[in-house]
């Protein structure tokens, strides 16, 4: 048997061959399995259940190689960004089941031509991977691409060339274990781990940026786990669940009748994080007053006790984390500009969930796995494992919650089902519903970019809205209106009034 594993989509040819027809030979699938010896045949199915199974019984009497049979639920046969994700996230299980050295063989021949495009650019850029076609006429012959389609015709995205991320290693250890709780694959992972890596072992601050749910406090633990002070304490802060009277006393301690009822001294956290890491999480909740005493302890390394006559110096490491913009937030002047560059010495970006391409199914496998760890004692619990639709269904999930969202909806579907297998009703019942989008930037500035956004559209609606807004604002005069709105002149803004039909 060999050690090649072919991975393609079912296609009409074979469900016809498999029925009896002659004209088409064994179709594609049973061709190439005839022709070459494989470790396992994973087949990716789009058509009626029972349909495919019976396919596969009739191509089981044909090779003893072991046949896996992937459901897959498109709403279309040629939705290239659904087919893409389906492949991507079936390609991925098979490299943790066999290890990255396992022998992939992709077929281009059965399905549609989008289903052959995809294993074309994930065999040129994600994956090592053979291309096979196949014919009645001509049998299996690997497929000879006649362009480089690695080139300019492929997004950034799929063609970054490794150099970047060999320059980004240069001088770190060979393992990091303290990141391997950040459970990833994806490219955009991989580089903000290395970044973390880098800034690790110095002392300098950081600042972790990122929506809630996307793990900014692992990251802060990885980060101090992997510096000289990983044996020294790490205190962890939420500066928003502090109520603003309690911060300071909290932060920097108080000694002994510094206030009705200080009847003893008490270590702020400050003081108890001496010689380690101290981390600010939500630091842009902080109130303003605090922020300056927290940049004279950042400035003078030494926190002074309410009550206390004399400052005491502490050697801290200051990592904070927000989910604001505090660039913004400083332009508002709600946060400090001088505190704002303090921390900034080394920033952290953490990518939502919906952006970390690959990152979704490997989640998925590793939370269900803890799921079943933690649920093993648990009366009438009965080990979980997910379906080919209803994986599907959370990967096109856009995941608003990030991490933290797909972790409790695995949990939930995994306590309310009571059978084995989570099922498509199971994921759609524990799925919360998708916020509506707002009014705000972010419905114009963040949307998601997995299936690509209509930038004419977005450009047309900014625009629209200004337009009209300067007009009412100088009652229709021209004139007036393309001074508010920057414009050159009246017939410039004529213009973008019949370019966006509002003349």
């Amino acid at each position: 048997m060999g050690n090649k594993i072919l991975i393609c989509w079912l296609g009409m040819t074979d469900l016809r061959a498999a029925s009896g027809s002659t004209d088409v030979g064994l179709g594609p699938v049973a061709q190439a399995v005839a022709e070459q010896a494989y470790r396992e045949v994973v087949l990716l199915n789009n058509w009626k259940k029972n349909t495919a199974e019976d396919y596969v019984v009739w191509l089981k009497e044909k090779t003893p190689t072991q046949i896996t049979l992937q459901h897959i639920s498109l709403s279309g046969p040629t939705n290239f960004g659904e087919i893409y994700q389906a492949a991507t996230a079936i390609i991925s299980e098979k490299i943790k089941e066999h290890g990255q050295d396992a022998n992939l063989v992709f077929h281009l021949s059965p399905g549609t031509p989008a289903m052959a495009a995809v294993w074309i650019l994930l065999a040129k850029t994600r994956f090592r991977a053979e291309l096979i076609e196949s014919s009645k006429e001509h049998g299996v012959r690997t497929a000879s691409v006649p362009f480089d389609i690695s080139a300019d015709f492929i997004p950034d995205l799929f063609r970054r060339p490794d150099k970047t991320l060999e320059r980004l290693a240069a001088g770190l250890p060979d393992a990091a274990p303290e990141f391997d709780d950040i459970i990833h694959r994806s490219e955009v992972m991989q580089r903000v781990i290395l970044k973390a890596r880098r800034i690790a072992p110095r002392s300098i601050p950081v600042l972790i940026e990122g929506e809630s749910g996307t793990g900014k406090e692992l990251f802060a633990r990885a980060i101090h786990d992997a510096s000289p002070r990983k044996d020294k304490p790490f205190v962890a802060i939420n500066c928003g669940a502090i109520p603003p009277e309690l911060v300071e006393s909290e932060l920097f301690g108080y000694e002994k009748g510094a206030f009705t009822g200080a009847n003893t001294a008490r270590v702020g956290h400050f003081e108890a994080a001496h010689t380690g890491t101290i981390f600010l999480d939500e630091i842009g909740e902080l109130p303003k007053e605090m922020q300056v005493k927290l940049l004279r302890t950042l400035q003078e390394g030494e926190v002074k006790r309410i009550g206390a006559t004399a400052p005491r110096k502490v050697d801290v490491r200051i990592v904070a984390a927000t989910n604001r913009n505090l660039i913004e937030e400083v332009a508002a002047c709600s946060f400090r500009e001088d505190l704002f560059y303090r921390l900034a010495v080394a920033v952290i970006k953490l990518p939502p969930l919906r952006e970390r391409e690959g990152d979704i199914s490997l989640l998925v496998d590793q939370f269900l796995d803890r799921i079943n760890q933690e649920s093993s004692n648990e009366p009438g619990y009965k080990q979980k494992k997910i379906s080919a639709f209803a994986r599907n269904l959370l990967l096109l999930h856009p995941w608003p919650g990030n991490v933290r969202e797909l972790q409790n909806t695995l949990t939930r579907a995994a306590v309310w089902s009571l059978d084995e297998e989570l099922g498509v009703e199971d994921i759609r019942e524990a799925l919360l519903p998708v916020p509506a989008p707002g009014k705000g930037k972010d419905a114009i500035l963040n949307q998601p970019l997995t299936q690509g956004v209509d930038l004419p559209e977005i450009m047309k609606t900014v625009a629209a809205h200004y337009l009209e807004r300067a007009l009412e604002k100088n009652n229709g005069n021209k004139t007036k209106t393309a001074k508010t709105l920057g414009l050159p002149s009246y017939q410039t803004l004529t213009n973008w009034l019949k370019k966006y039909g509002l003349e």
